[in-house]
């Protein structure tokens, strides 16, 4: 098995020894984040001591769980190891996963409830599990060598942490590019009042897959897209989705060149995926889903995937968004859904009668993932089907409005951190302000403030950006949704509002997990 050494990794050997005193460790103030408007000490630039960030398991940390209370414990066994998957369609592959299933078994509690979770590792790598979208305790986060140390194989650890917030959620490691493997499952937090009426619940998780085809794994592809392309790299080819001859032994060549999307702003990705899944299953082999016609049905859908933004849509019916990444927004209607990496949606729809696809079209790489609805008679659609919705009105997150209940409430901000995105594909250099991903640079907050993240993107690829430990309200538009994962287009701005009120230290990064590896990574860290 080919295995790529990633900058993490190296990283990691150096502070693995050091202990928690490294993880306090800052420099450089905020790699050019800096600090404006009113209220913060800190000056932009200028490092505090050694000690001067909380540390994960500080006593701020440990004050902040206590406010969150002690509900029920809900104990979970979670063990991650080796093994052969059947994708369906007589595709069996070996890759890695939470027990011997494609997603892992569903974590599900009720928002309130103390989860505690033992991971057992049975990889031949060191592994960790983050809790992505969850506000939860810095020190359970699940980062290696930042919040955590990882977990080494053969050995295990109990993450323990109250859970505040109800919603769709989901886990995977932070180590490498594992999450690209089986290695994830969702994570559904009931709500005990809840709002919404419906009859069913259908948890539908996306992804794109590539390990165990043709001898390929995810440390193979990271290896050749860190290689680099000659001539600009995805610039101003027009090839279609295709393919290259791949010099490696690590199965055929990978990286795509050609693919297109309006709505990405262009090039939609850069990993030519073999294969696109719905819960697991390939579209020669659909997952089927059973209701009766008539019936109300909420789809809690994950966006799993590596490097693929897909647009989501089911035959014959009108969907109506209620959340998105946890948090409800006013109820809007609509045919399609983009959904990027790390994001999640709830849409409620009216079952038919009858037959219908469920399609996720891997956005501009022309390959679609299939699931299906089933609630009578009929023949199921076939493998490569359509549905007319996938090109009706298609909804992104800035068409969406916070619902009152969860609108950030209005405050100028007292610290605003600028981050420039910088990279490319002609060397796969992708970084943020220039600077490839190193845990003792933190952007500096203190307890209290309302920060203002502002990212523009001179690149020419579009980025879900990911903010640990918190929620924050879209402000390019008046009451934009609360979201924990955002899309940022080439050439555009994401402007995010949260309230620091989760002391720690807190990863911001690509939530594509090769652009994440290669460098667009970065530590936000509260001040004590």
């Amino acid at each position: 098995m080919s295995t790529y050494i990633t900058r993490r990794s190296l990283l990691g050997a150096s502070l693995a020894a050091a202990g928690t005193g490294v993880l306090a460790a800052c420099s450089g103030g905020g790699n050019g984040g800096g600090h404006e408007g009113h209220g913060g000490k800190a000056p932009g630039g200028t490092a505090p001591g050694a000690k001067g960030f909380v540390e994960p398991g500080g006593k701020e940390v440990l004050d902040a769980e206590a406010k969150r209370g002690k509900g029920p414990v809900r104990k979970v066994r979670l063990t991650a190891v080796a093994t052969p998957l059947d994708l369906g369609g007589g595709l069996t592959v070996r890759s890695w996963a939470y027990g011997d299933r494609l997603p892992g078994q569903e974590v599900r509690v009720t928002a309130g409830d103390t989860l505690a979770l033992t991971l057992a590792n049975n990889l031949p790598q060191s592994t960790s599990l983050h809790w992505h979208g969850l506000a939860l305790r810095n020190d359970m986060d699940g980062v290696p060598d930042l919040t955590q140390k990882p977990v080494k194989p053969g050995a295990t650890f109990e993450y323990r942490f109250a859970v505040p917030h109800p919603g769709t959620y989901w886990f995977h490691p932070h180590s490498g590019v594992q999450q690209d493997r089986g290695l994830y499952a969702p994570l559904i937090v009931e709500d005990p009042r809840e709002p919404l009426t419906y009859d069913k619940e259908w948890v539908i998780v996306l992804d794109d897959w590539v390990d165990g085809v043709d001898g390929s794994t995810p440390d193979a592809v990271l290896g050749e897209l860190r290689k680099g392309m000659s001539g600009g790299g995805h610039e101003g080819h027009d090839m279609g989705a295709m393919t290259t001859e791949s010099p490696d032994p690590g199965g055929p060549s990978r990286m795509m060149m050609g693919a297109k999307s309006d709505l990405l702003g262009g090039d939609a990705g850069d990993v030519a995926y073999p294969h696109y899944l719905v819960n697991g299953r390939t579209p020669q082999a659909p997952v089927v889903f059973g209701a009766k016609p008539g019936e109300r049905i909420r789809l809690r859908i994950v966006n799993a995937g590596g490097d693929t933004a897909f647009r989501v849509a089911l035959g014959g019916h009108e969907m109506t968004v209620t959340h998105t990444d946890g948090f409800p927004v006013a109820h809007t209607k609509t045919d399609a859904l983009l959904i990027g990496m790390g994001e999640r949606y709830d849409v409620l729809v009216t079952a038919g009668d009858g037959v219908f696809p469920l399609v996720a079209l891997a956005e501009g790489k022309d390959a679609t993932a299939l699931a299906l609805l089933r609630t009578g008679g009929g023949t199921a659609p076939g493998a490569s089907v359509r549905p007319k919705e996938l090109t009706r009105r298609v909804l992104t997150a800035d068409g969406l409005r916070a619902d009152a209940s969860v609108a950030l409430p209005s405050r100028k901000p007292d610290r605003t951190i600028r981050i420039a995105l910088s990279g490319g594909m002609e060397k796969y250099d992708w970084a943020f302000d220039g600077k490839p991903y190193t845990p003792d640079v933190r952007h500096a907050v203190r307890a209290g403030e309302r920060v203002r993240l502002v990212f523009s993107n001179p690149t020419q690829m579009w980025h879900p950006l990911h903010l640990h430990g918190h929620t924050f309200g879209l402000a390019n538009r008046a009451g934009g949704p609360r979201k924990d994962t955002a899309v940022v287009l080439p050439n555009g701005t994401l402007t995010a509002d949260f309230d620091a009120d989760n002391p720690g230290l807190w990863m911001i990064h690509c939530h594509n997990v090769y652009h994440a590896e290669a460098g667009m990574m970065t530590v936000l860290g509260y001040l004590k």
